[in-house]
């Protein structure tokens, strides 16, 4: 029996799909033994009393990124790697985003150069795609995928961002040529200047109105529309921070049609709502985010549709941007709604606010937190190859965590460049208290291990649509019925 480089003792192991008690030995970075009696090792970790998680894989999050109006994040790669880790994550996946006129090989280049050198867990890129031209359609996009990352994201809003419906049936026909998925931010691009536009005219140009220019029914909207794209195309697609229950309802239902959709949902629809917005001076301008916070009815369908599996997948979407000129008050210390930053930080608090408010609290069970902390992800975007489960021969990512842990969440004691964090003194119960990534210790006694570098980047499978809902007939195939086949 070879002697293992690192055994987890004692503790209480849960995956997306059990729990049970074992030991787990670690070889060379990978889970190598699960059980009892499974050999000497150089260290033991006795978990006792403790859980024993798959590492946290955060699939929405934008760091060291500059917007489509020039405002970098204030997270680079290390700081919010570090902050991720801290938070119970062993990946990442942010976004590379392409601004027009840009090529794709020289996108992914400035964030394999911004990420390289810095971050302390591994990781991925999602591409954001804002100008796809026939080049970017017919030769840059198989290249990238090529390049193992299989899921990129397009905006049906922001001016600067925003592609039509035209261009993103090119971009899925794409996805399904060469087997990725597109994520959609999506929102109705007129609805939101025609609202904001009557706003401003009339004065009403305060934080809190931020809420009011992007109506539900632009997110409604804008999701039935993606669907009926993709559902022409016959490929998946991922909705991205869903915040409204009409929205929830497009996917479930979508979904128990047989089309290929996934949903997303974050915590700032679930642990906050559209009063935080109403706070004195510029302060309300810290929870300007898009879609916006909703009221506190909506918060309570959102968690339903999570507990009832509406939503796949759980993100941050980790938008850091300092409440100072850098960032929020970039135009001025008393902007317009329109012109503050759109954003909120989260990526440390992410898992111990859905594990206090979800597990502890009896709302979801500790497999159901697995699912949405590593395991959904890791297969939905190509990753469960080497992430998401304590499985035998996967990456020994893992996360100890301390169930009766208490913490009052604040902005000091967090690990990101923010100088706020809108789940200030909100209490927690449960935290991660070791961070082992690819069987090295990374986070231990409150302190960081790790170095600059030592995240690796991942190559992600393409997306096999095998096992998915899909329709029987979609409707391109018709077409061959009268002797026509679509080339893509």
């Amino acid at each position: 029996m070879q002697k293992l480089d690192l055994k987890i003792i004692n503790g209480t192991v849960a995956n997306s799909t059990e729990t049970f008690r074992s030991d787990i030995g670690i070889k060379d970075g990978v889970i190598v033994a699960i059980g009892k009696e499974i050999g000497d090792s150089e260290r033991i970790i006795d978990a006792k009393g403790q859980l024993v998680l798959p590492g946290g894989i955060e699939a929405h999050c934008h760091i060291e990124q500059e917007s489509s109006s020039g405002i970098m994040t204030s997270d680079d790669y290390y700081s919010g790697s570090v902050s991720a880790a801290f938070g119970g994550n062993t990946c990442i996946i942010p976004f590379a985003a392409q601004h027009r006129g840009q090529n794709l090989h020289d996108v992914l280049d400035l964030y394999h150069g911004r990420a390289e050198p810095k971050s302390v867990i591994d990781y991925s890129f999602h591409l954001i795609i804002s100008d796809p031209t026939e080049n970017v359609i017919k030769n840059e996009l198989p290249d990238v995928i090529e390049q193992g990352i299989t899921s990129f994201k397009v905006y049906m809003t922001y001016d600067k961002l925003i592609v039509n419906d035209e261009q993103m049936l090119e971009i899925m026909a794409a996805a399904k040529k060469h087997g990725a998925l597109t994520m959609i931010h999506a929102e109705n691009n007129a609805m939101i200047n025609w609202m904001s536009e009557k706003l401003i005219k009339g004065d009403h140009k305060e934080p809190k109105f931020h809420a009011l220019s992007h109506p539900r029914t632009a997110e409604s909207e804008a999701i039935n529309r993606a669907v009926a794209l993709s559902s022409f195309i016959d490929t998946p697609i991922l909705i991205v921070h869903v915040s409204t229950e009409a929205g929830a309802r497009i996917i479930a239902e979508a979904r128990y049609d047989g089309h290929k959709v996934f949903g997303e949902t974050c915590p700032q629809y679930m642990f906050l709502n559209s009063s935080d917005m109403d706070l004195p001076e510029m302060q309300g301008a810290q929870f300007c985010c898009s879609p916006p916070l909703r009221d506190r009815a909506s918060q309570e369908e959102i968690w339903r549709c999570l507990q009832n599996g509406t939503f796949q997948v759980y993100s941050s979407d980790h938008a850091p941007y300092r409440f100072d000129e850098t960032g929020k008050l970039h135009a001025g210390k008393k902007p317009p709604f329109t012109k503050i930053a759109n954003g909120l930080p989260g990526i440390e608090t992410r898992l111990p606010l859905l594990f206090s408010e979800g597990v502890m609290k009896k709302r979801i069970s500790l497999n159901h937190f697995v699912a949405l902390a590593a395991t959904n992800v890791s297969k939905i975007y190509g990753l469960d190859h080497r992430k998401g489960s304590i499985t035998e021969g996967k990456d020994a990512d893992i996360a100890i965590w301390n169930p009766e842990a208490k913490r009052v969440i604040k902005a000091e004691d967090l690990h990101d460049n923010m100088d706020f964090t809108p789940y200030e003194g909100m209490e927690v119960r449960g935290w991660p208290e070791i961070v082992i990534q690819r069987g090295e210790v990374i986070i231990e006694d409150n302190k960081l291990i790790a170095e600059r570098g030592d995240g690796e980047f991942i190559h992600r499978k393409r997306i096999d649509c095998t096992g998915m809902p899909g329709r029987l007939a979609p409707e391109l195939d018709h077409n061959k019925n009268f002797g026509v086949d679509i080339d893509f």
